[in-house]
C-alpha cells in the first residue's frame, strides 16, 4: 500500500459489527507498524460516553463529539495510526488518508454475532445495519472514498495482496 510519507498517515477502518474490522485493523498496524487505536477502550479511557443504553446494549456516544477527540489523539501521537471502529468514519475525510470498510456475508455475520453471545435484538440490529450498508453510506456521506474489503472468509490471499500494494 502506497501512502504518501511526507505527513503521518492516518487510516481508518469501519464496518458493521463483527464484519471483522478488529482483524483488519490489527492486521494492518501489524504489517505497516502503525499505532493501532481501539476506539471502545479510548471512548473508556477518555470518558466519552454519556450513558449506556440497556436496550441495544451498548454505550451512547456524540459521533462528533468523539470525532474531535479522535482527531486531537492522533495529532497528539503523531505518527501514523490504524482507527478501528464502526463510528471511524465521522472523522473529517480531509485528515484520513484511507478508508477500509469491512463487508461480511449476513449467515457468518450472524453465527460470529451468536458466538459473542449478543441477544437476540443485538444481532437483529447488526443484521440491519449490514443489510442497509449503514457504515459505507455514512462513510461516503462524510466525503470518505471507503475500500471495501470482504471479510465473511477471514482475510483471503487476494486481500492481503491488495492491502500490500
Amino acid at each position: 500500500m502506497q501512502l504518501e510519507k511526507s505527513k503521518m498517515v492516518v487510516i481508518i477502518v469501519t464496518g458493521s459489527v463483527g464484519t471483522g474490522k478488529t482483524t483488519l485493523a490489527k492486521f494492518l498496524a501489524d504489517k505497516l507498524k502503525y499505532k493501532y487505536i481501539d476506539v471502545t477502550t479510548f471512548i473508556k479511557e477518555k470518558n466519552l460516553s454519556e450513558g449506556f443504553d440497556k436496550e441495544k446494549d451498548c454505550l451512547i456516544v456524540d459521533e462528533n463529539k468523539l470525532a474531535k477527540e479522535l482527531e486531537k489523539e492522533v495529532a497528539k501521537l503523531n505518527c501514523d495510526v490504524i482507527i478501528d471502529s464502526h463510528m471511524s468514519h465521522y472523522m473529517d475525510s480531509k485528515k484520513v488518508d484511507r478508508c477500509f470498510v469491512t463487508k461480511c456475508d449476513l449467515g457468518v455475520l450472524r453465527e460470529r454475532l451468536k458466538e459473542r453471545g449478543y441477544s437476540e435484538n443485538k444481532i437483529k440490529d447488526n443484521l440491519e445495519a449490514e443489510i442497509f450498508n449503514v457504515c459505507l453510506e455514512e462513510a461516503i456521506e462524510n466525503g470518505h472514498k471507503p475500500i471495501l474489503i470482504e471479510t465473511s472468509k477471514g482475510l483471503s490471499e487476494e486481500v492481503i495482496k491488495l492491502l500490500q500494494h
